[in-house]
Parts: C-alpha cells; structure tokens; sequence
C-alpha cells in the first residue's frame, strides 16, 4: 500500500482509505470482480472526493489511483507516470521496454485531466509518436467527449470505466504478454 501512495494526496488518501476499510474488496479481488470494485469505490468516494480539487483533476486522481490498485491486484504488468521520449506516459502496459520492441503487445492509457478536447487531442498527438499502433492508446475521461480512441468514462452516472480492468487483461492475453492468464475473459 504504501508504495501507491508515495505521491500523497488527500484524493488518494480517501480513496485508499476506503479500499482498507472495505469489508467487500478484499472478497470482490479474490472472486475478480473488478468491475465491481470499481463500482464500490466510485460509488462510495465519488460524492466525498468531487469537490477537493478541480473535477477533471479529481477524476484524473480517482482513475489513476484506481487504475494502479487494480493492475496491482490483476498481476497485470504496468508503469505509470513515466516519460519516454520527453513525452509524459500515466499508464504503460506492460512496460517501457515492451514498447520499444513490440508495440502491438503495449498498451498506453491516457488520464488527460481535461475534457478540452484540442488538450486531449494533443496529449494523443503525442502518444502517436512514441505508440505506432494508434489503437494502442486508450483514454480515461470525465465525460463522454467523442474521440477517435477507444475511451472509458469514469463519472457516478455513466461509468464505463468498470470494464477497463478487463479489456486491459484481455489485451494483454490477446498480446501474450499476460503470462497469468487468471482473468477468464
């Protein structure tokens, strides 16, 4: 746990408080429901969490956080905030290394902390020069803004970013690169 929380914040604070104090989580890990560990935590820190900072930057916190306990818990191979290139990565799967040699087996995912959508765009222009396969690059957004990404939104009403767990998991053992092989997708 501490490990996740080397770059504290009151945002992930609360979110891994709750993940402690969970009853379920720990049951819903050992079944591997994540889709439904996403649902408990938004469902329990979203309301708490919304007005401790600029929305786009709390819902950029939740996912990334989120995202990191997840991947943890799925043994799913990943970085997160890493640069390559002097371009900023939040999320790699599996690894920097991967990228470089296979980028069809490397999955980038992009928490861009707006819903500005020329922001967003430049944040992709980005990506597309270090990741040649552009479907490859994934977003995380706040809000269904239409893109020409794959993109999940993690919001309280519409949250399709349940599922991201495992369409991440499902990459990885289309790629190979998921040796595991635990999540049945």
């Amino acid at each position: 746990m501490n490990k996740m929380q080397e770059d504290t914040n009151p945002i992930k604070d609360h979110i891994f408080e709750h993940i402690k104090n969970s009853q379920t989580i720990p049951k819903l890990i050992s079944e591997k429901k994540f889709d439904e560990i996403v649902d408990e935590i938004v469902e329990n820190c979203y309301d708490k969490i919304i007005n401790m900072a600029d929305k786009e930057e709390v819902i950029g916190t939740l996912a990334t956080g989120i995202l990191h306990f997840l991947l943890t818990n799925a043994l799913i191979n990943s970085q997160r905030k890493i640069e390559h290139q002097g371009i900023e990565i939040d999320i790699i799967v599996p690894d920097l290394k991967t990228l470089e040699i296979d980028p069809k087996k490397t999955l980038l995912i992009c928490i861009p902390k707006s819903s500005d959508k020329i922001i967003i765009n430049e944040k992709i222009a980005q990506l597309e020069k270090i990741q040649p396969e552009k479907d490859n690059i994934w977003i995380i957004l706040s809000k269904d803004i239409h893109l020409d990404k794959k993109s999940f939104i993690l919001s309280k009403d519409n949250n399709s970013f349940s599922k991201i767990i495992f369409e991440i998991a499902q990459f990885s053992n289309v790629g190979g690169a998921n040796k595991f092989k635990i999540l049945r997708v």
